[in-house]
């Protein structure tokens, strides 16, 4: 018989319009921008969004990572199961966030700030690279008594699975803690993603504080060394640091998985519970396909969950991650596909099992 899946999951980050463009290395130059970060704004990057609108023809594209990922995860769940949490502005930006979300079937419940307009990111694009710069605006108003409230508080009761971007830290920290806390307590999974390096970097205390209840933990190759660096790990191995962090305290006795992606080389995961890494390999998309690489780390996280969440096996969740940021990074800007998402298994999918 089928789950019940209705509210399943339920994820907070920042809502954002993208401001996507092609740009050259001298517009990075300019604003002392790295080719594969993320940041959040400064006074000095904001006339950057305008430049990007008025030199670069840039594409308006609904953002916010942990939404990027709701909407896939959403696209191969049966209807109703995901819903997502965030602050916007009351302007037409947010009713094109909504749309996109609307257009998924992904509902949203939206923080409405009457004073500041919904966020935006620059999306830099050069090559295969991309440069975020978050302005955060609206989402930054986010405040703990939104969800407080019992018409809101009835999705985190009712949801079994939670999903938190790391961006979320600079945002409300009372939401990540209540939320974890309440997953904890009523044996639910809860689940983090480290999000760009200056999270570890900048919120060192906050990311410790809550390991403790994370059940899952996603990042890259870039946020794994952050972390291992904000942590003062004596290891820049992906594959140690993966398993020295699942094998940090843990609030309960669940087991934890960190997953760390690397682009289109191997994904790594580690277990509390084993002293097995396993090592995924990836399946390259090829350079004709490639439209850019924004948004295939949200995307394999929704690949992932959506298959975590109807009891598949691991080696099943991170083939649907795989094969779902494949998707997305044959489109321009953090997209899925028009047609129809359909994920089949791939055959004879496994990884290489090594022991530390």
């Amino acid at each position: 018989m089928a789950q019940n899946l209705r509210g399943a999951l339920v994820g907070f980050c920042n809502p954002l319009l993208d401001i996507s463009a092609v740009v050259d290395d001298s517009l990075l130059a300019e604003y002392k921008l790295k080719a594969n970060d993320a940041i959040m704004a400064s006074p000095e990057h904001l006339p950057l969004f305008q430049t990007l609108i008025d030199k670069y023809n840039a594409a308006f594209l609904p953002g916010g990572s942990a939404q990027n990922t709701l909407r896939g995860a959403q696209r191969l769940l049966p209807e109703d199961s995901a819903v997502f949490f965030g602050a916007v502005g009351n302007d037409e930006n947010a009713q094109r966030l909504k749309g996109a979300a609307d257009k998924a079937k992904l509902r949203t419940n939206y923080m409405v700030s009457q004073t500041k307009p919904t966020g935006t990111c620059a999306l830099l694009i050069t090559g295969k690279n991309r440069s975020m710069v978050a302005n955060l605006s609206a989402a930054e108003t986010y405040d703990f008594s939104h969800v407080q409230a019992p018409e809101n508080w009835k999705d985190i009761e009712a949801a079994r699975f939670y999903y938190i971007t790391g961006f979320f830290f600079a945002v409300s920290t009372d939401t990540i803690e209540a939320v974890a806390k309440h997953a904890h307590d009523n044996n639910k999974t809860f689940t983090m993603n480290l999000s760009a390096p200056f999270v570890a970097e900048f919120f060192t205390a906050q990311v410790e504080k809550t390991l403790p209840y994370i059940n899952i933990l996603f990042g890259n190759e870039t946020e794994a060394d952050a972390l291992a660096r904000a942590l003062k790990f004596d290891t820049s191995d992906i594959k140690q640091i993966a398993k020295r962090v699942a094998d940090l305290p843990r609030a309960g006795s669940r087991p934890r998985l960190v997953v760390f992606t690397q682009g289109s080389e191997s994904t790594v995961i580690a277990s509390s519970d084993s002293d097995e890494i396993r090592v995924y390999g990836v399946t390259e998309v090829p350079d004709a396909e490639v439209g850019d690489t924004n948004g295939a780390g949200d995307a394999f996280v929704a690949g992932f969950l959506s298959q975590y969440m109807q009891e598949q096996p691991l080696d099943t969740c991170v083939d649907a991650g795989h094969w779902l940021a494949g998707q997305v990074v044959r489109q321009i800007g953090p997209n899925y596909p028009e047609t129809e998402l359909k994920f089949v298994p791939t055959a004879d999918f496994a990884p290489t099992v090594e022991k530390l």
